[in-house]
């Protein structure tokens, strides 16, 4: 096996302009990085909420290795590919019979590496507790391979945070999504796990997280609730972050990305 187990993680891909990011700076990264696995967030890939088959298997092909997502998967007409499919994971934490995976263990190049997608619960649904599964599952994952990922996709910054400490030693990385908007606190955790807050999201620079900015304010001015419509504006970019692991599963290197056209 080689020294270092190399990953790069995608923010949240946002509609049409997000995956032109993918399209435009994923070439560039995988030349100068050479991951060994690539990771995104994809639950608003489609039109801005959710996910299709058609747009899965877009970003496949772009060498998206697994996609990610949180509480916007659940388009019902996706739900036959989310079934068949071990390459797109839902958060863990729903309740029994909910379609799809929430964690699994992928192999590449003889490397296994396992990823786990959480949900947080403060400020949005109360599903069951991303701590104690987290550590459940991390623990199932560590008699198999030491390489451990978990996307949490939560609105608390100090939740997401709390999980890092509590996980920290137990997981290779946990990674923040969610928020849309990257964070400046990327960092290697006490006993060796790296920890951003929120890895940021692949779409539109003016925007107000990859949607239109007149529909935002109007509903901000107004405070009535209307859909948000992905805003397609020229300038694109992709967030991210860089990881190296050692042969123990700890992070060694983690470096934010941020590409703008």
């Amino acid at each position: 096996m080689q020294n270092k187990v190399k990953i790069i993680f995608l923010g949240d891909i946002v509609g049409s302009p997000g995956r032109k990011a993918v399209k435009i700076f994923l070439p560039e990264l995988t030349r100068k990085y050479k991951p060994t696995f690539i990771i995104a967030n994809a639950e608003n890939a489609a039109g801005g909420y959710g996910l299709t088959e058609k747009v899965a298997e877009e970003l496949f092909s772009y060498g998206i290795d697994i996609l990610t997502s949180g509480n916007h998967i659940w388009k019902r007409e996706f739900f036959p590919y989310l079934q068949k499919t071990e390459k797109v994971l839902r958060p863990a934490n729903y309740g029994e019979g909910a379609p799809g995976k929430g964690w699994n263990i992928y192999s590449k190049k003889d490397i296994k590496l396992g990823v786990i997608n959480l949900e947080g619960r403060t400020f949005m649904k109360p599903l069951e507790n991303p701590f104690k599964l987290g550590k459940t599952l991390a623990e199932e994952i560590k008699k198999e391979t030491p390489f451990i990922v978990v996307d949490f996709h939560a609105e608390a910054t100090s939740e997401k945070m709390g999980l890092a400490y509590f996980l920290d030693g137990f997981v290779s990385a946990v990674i923040g999504t969610h928020t849309h908007v990257q964070t400046s606190d990327e960092r290697i955790m006490p006993k060796g796990s790296g920890y951003i807050t929120d890895v940021g999201m692949c779409g539109a620079v003016e925007s107000i997280i990859g949607m239109k900015i007149n529909q935002a304010l109007e509903m901000y001015l107004t405070m009535v609730p209307r859909k948000l419509e992905v805003e397609k504006s020229e300038r694109v970019k992709l967030e991210g972050v860089y990881l190296e692991l050692d042969e123990e599963g700890k992070t060694i290197l983690i470096e934010r990305l941020r590409l703008i056209e």
